[in-house]
């Protein structure tokens, strides 16, 4: 359920990997998914059904994503212990973490193993949401005759589809939504840095209407068209984006900084764009230029057999997919 599509996915099992059976995507109008309000609630709910319908799928079994605008994501160290006693003990440490009283949130937590920085600890990630917020998507989504079996932060769904298997070293991930950019530095199989960044493909369009006296959805064309090439348009759209890119670039060097003062052995070695930060031409080149690493365009499908004509028809959103893939 993003902020301007509503996107679901149903893979089978196939080898190593998955294979797509169906898919959907129904576009939804923003104002709709950021309102509380029950006639908002109930017109999100016929769009879900508009892209289950559409899709063919017939179970009714799904995982639904929780954004990261309403989720608390964290890697904690806790001492070595058996699981059984993690377990007993993880109730209690809990409330110390996250930003809400325990009784009003829903708390799970993962054991990602050793800690990569302090000697006879562990790292655990920990993730909560309110437990209204996570009641009020269940019943949207079960009032639709659906059956919900796990909801998960959208952070981490990303981070399932983008991980490379078998990749060594540390690398960035980084999907740029409407409104904000989900950040996870990953080592390994697992996430060990979730952040999010108030900046989305909406700030590009309202820096670039504000510079160059354009309205949205044209903005929005050239951003999609011309991108950050200096060579087209003369280069204005990357200077009418400039400072907002600055501001953007600087939070993912922090987030890199973070992670190699918090693991000093460990170097983040590039970074992987998806979401709209891998569909704007040379966004690649341009945040590689401010980060000083190699950036490139991942690949949320790389894990999944999909048919030539569903990659044809999917050629335009497919990089949308990351959170709804994982």
């Amino acid at each position: 359920i993003g902020t301007n599509a509503i996107r679901v996915v149903q893979l089978k099992k196939a080898g190593s990997g998955w294979a797509l059976e169906h898919y959907g995507y129904a576009p939804i109008d923003s104002k709709l998914t950021s309102s509380d309000s029950e006639e908002a609630r109930r017109k999100v709910g016929e769009v879900i059904m508009t892209a289950v319908g559409q899709s063919g799928i017939k179970t009714k079994n799904v995982v639904i994503g929780l954004p990261s605008s309403k989720t608390f994501t964290t890697i904690i160290d806790v001492p070595m212990a058996s699981e059984a006693e993690l377990k007993a003990t993880m109730k209690y440490q809990i409330d110390q973490y996250i930003p809400m009283s325990v009784e009003d949130a829903k708390v799970d937590w993962a054991l990602l193993g050793n800690s990569l920085h302090a000697a006879n600890q562990q790292e655990v990630l920990l993730s909560s949401v309110a437990k209204q917020y996570s009641e009020e998507r269940l019943e949207l989504v079960e009032a639709l005759g659906l059956n919900v079996i796990a909801a998960e932060p959208d952070p981490i769904a990303m981070v399932r589809a983008l991980t490379r298997p078998g990749a060594t070293g540390a690398a960035l991930q980084l999907d740029m939504g409407e409104h904000s950019t989900d950040i996870a530095i990953v080592y390994g199989d697992a996430p060990r840095l979730i952040r999010t960044i108030p900046t989305g493909i909406g700030s590009l369009v309202k820096a670039t209407v504000a510079n160059l006296n354009v309205q949205e959805d044209q903005a929005r064309q050239f951003i999609l068209k011309f991108g950050l090439a200096p060579d087209r348009l003369e280069g204005q759209v990357l200077r009418a984006l400039d400072s907002t890119l600055d501001s953007f670039a600087a939070e993912v060097t922090k987030s890199i900084k973070f992670f190699e003062t918090r693991y000093p052995s460990v170097a983040v070695e590039g970074a992987l764009l998806a979401g709209y930060a891998s569909s704007v031409p040379q966004f690649d080149k341009y945040l590689a230029g401010k980060i000083g690493k190699n950036v490139q365009v991942a690949n949320p499908w790389q894990d999944v057999q999909i048919s030539e004509n569903d990659q044809r028809q999917l050629a335009a959103v497919g990089m949308e997919f990351a959170t709804v893939i994982g």
